[in-house]
């Protein structure tokens, strides 16, 4: 019961402490903010479609439609049939039952679009934007006249646009992605109507609550469907996005997930990985190394030989094409070279000149010669063991001697 009562509050104090440090790790702990957006968005059988309408398309001028061609649930579609008409590189599908599926997944894909949370809001005018992947939320989005909007990522991200409104992509702008992006991944979802300007270069599929027009000379990398309106063509080239990833891939913005680095030492080699977690796979930067020290881009491993001691603040930076970007501050500490102080030689034993006259005799045993009457040196004092022992006889005779005194003393 004693030992119960001492280890009860021992128990109690070691669980507190535990759970102090616990809830300092955790607020000194950097936050996660990894954004994933679902995508790309599943077009369903409307992914075949360049031009997909509701109450009609109708078209102007030599027109291309690089995939399928589509009306439901009108019944006029006019302006194609060949030079000096349109052309569909594919199947047509007027008010049929393809077309009608066909709508059907266009306003799966659209509530879709419409519902994904903004990484920004209140955008307008998209003119000189690069865009990291993610979603792009605004009232009446527009690209100026000569425009220009670069969407910078890498083979699986994503872009959403949200206009309540309206789309409207003035004369002569251009839409560019780099990074191995695609226009597979790049989704418009507008409220109302969208309009392509004249000789503009635009990318990505439109998904309108209303009608689509392209004007004169426009060129499409991508897809023009309409859920209510009609889809208006003069001139243009829409080649629907083609081999594009499959649907459900996830991009995930990155966490650095390892620690502290470890302390390095001047003129020596050293090592140490960065690690992150996210999709695509992340890539690293970091500023602030000690000389010395570079870091790989592709596999995160701080590397090199420092050359003077020190501590150091580096910023770690891992970046996907998918915000937000994560950093993280840490101190390298370069020691100096460790030195060593040199072992002393030790200096050889004074020889003791031999006596004149005294023969040496063999120890029992063998293995050297020692002077007559002494006893070979076996590695250790036998001083002390005797001394001891000789005071141990010494008491004992002592109390033999006293408890026979006692035992005549009780005889007389």
């Amino acid at each position: 019961m004693a030992t119960s009562r001492f280890l009860r509050p021992t128990i109690i104090a070691l669980t507190g402490i535990g759970l102090a440090a616990s809830m300092a790790m955790m607020t000194t702990s950097a936050a996660s903010a990894a954004t994933v957006i679902s995508g790309p968005i599943n077009l369903g059988t409307a992914a075949t479609y360049g031009v997909l309408g509701a109450s009609a398309v109708t078209n102007t001028g030599p027109s291309v439609i690089n995939g399928d061609l589509g009306l439901s649930p009108g019944t006029s579609i006019t302006g194609f049939g060949g030079a000096p008409n349109g052309t569909v590189n594919g199947t047509t599908h007027q008010t049929d039952a393809a077309a009608t599926q066909a709508q059907r997944d266009t306003t799966t894909a659209y509530n879709v679009a419409a519902s994904l949370s903004p990484t920004q809001t209140g955008l307008t005018e998209l003119n000189g934007l690069s865009l990291s992947p993610g979603v792009y939320s605004g009232g009446a989005l527009a690209l100026a006249n000569n425009g220009a909007l670069t969407l910078a990522g890498s083979a699986n991200s994503v872009w959403v646009f949200q206009a309540a409104s309206t789309l409207t992509i003035g004369s002569a702008s251009e839409i560019t992605i780099t990074g191995g992006a695609s226009s597979c991944n790049v989704f418009w979802q507008v409220g109302s109507s969208a309009t392509v300007g004249t000789g503009a270069q635009f990318q990505g599929t439109v998904l309108a609550q209303q009608s689509v027009t392209a004007t004169t000379g426009a060129t499409v990398q991508g897809r023009l469907l309409a859920r209510v309106g009609a889809v208006t063509l003069d001139t243009n080239t829409i080649t629907a996005s083609t081999g594009c990833p499959p649907t459900g891939t996830t991009s995930e913005s990155p966490t650095i997930t390892s620690g502290t680095p470890t302390t390095a030492t001047a003129g020596t080699p050293y090592s140490f990985p960065v690690t992150a977690t996210g999709t695509p796979t992340p890539t690293y930067t970091a500023t602030g190394l000690p000389a010395g020290l570079t870091i790989n881009g592709t596999t995160g491993v701080i590397s090199g030989t420092p050359t003077t001691p020190g501590s150091s603040t580096v910023t770690i930076t891992a970046s996907n094409g998918t915000p937000p970007n994560d950093t993280q501050t840490v101190v390298i500490t370069v020691q100096p070279t460790a030195t060593t102080s040199p072992t002393p030689t030790p200096s050889a034993p004074a020889t003791t000149p031999a006596t004149p006259g005294a023969t040496p005799t063999a120890t029992a045993g063998g293995g050297g010669n020692t002077p007559t009457g002494q006893l070979a040196f076996t590695g250790s004092d036998p001083t002390v063991p005797l001394g001891i022992a000789g005071a141990l006889l010494a008491a004992g005779i002592g109390m033999a001697v006293i408890a026979r005194h006692r035992r005549r003393a009780g005889r007389i």
